[in-house]
């Protein structure tokens, strides 16, 4: 189901709890919110569509990816950039992301992964990391 989508910032500071195998239809609603904004939009958290849980959904190279549970746990490269975010109102806002990332993280089966990305597929997962985080840039 798409979703509406959140942008009080308020709320979107909100820490999200760690996802169990009983938020995956929340992980689809994420995916088909994501499709309807594929012109605007490149990656969400489930934040975005109100659910304070730790998913997010993005494109990975012309294919859409989602993670339950990710977590950076190796950053390489630093780098200063400017990101948008179809949550937040007003322009493109400075940030500090990392060219090279080692993610863990669940399947929708609920399966442990480690993946490493890099350039700008690891720039949206560290965005939407930070979402679940309620970090907002």
């Amino acid at each position: 189901m798409i979703r509406e989508l959140m942008h009080d910032p308020i709320l979107l500071s909100r820490v999200s709890r760690e996802a169990a195998a009983a938020d995956i239809p929340i992980a689809a609603d994420l995916l088909e919110t994501l499709a309807a904004h594929k012109q605007t939009c490149v990656g969400m958290a489930a934040n975005m569509i109100g659910e304070f849980v730790r998913i997010i959904a993005f494109d990975c190279e012309g294919k859409y990816m989602v993670m339950l549970n990710p977590e950076i746990i190796k950053a390489e490269d630093p780098y200063e950039t400017e990101e948008g975010c179809l949550s937040l109102l007003g322009g493109p806002r400075k940030t500090k992301r990392f060219q090279k990332i080692k993610v863990r993280y669940q399947t929708e089966s609920m399966q442990v992964r480690l993946k490493t990305f890099t350039g700008w597929t690891a720039q949206i997962i560290q965005h939407e990391i930070d979402h679940c985080q309620g970090i907002l840039i």
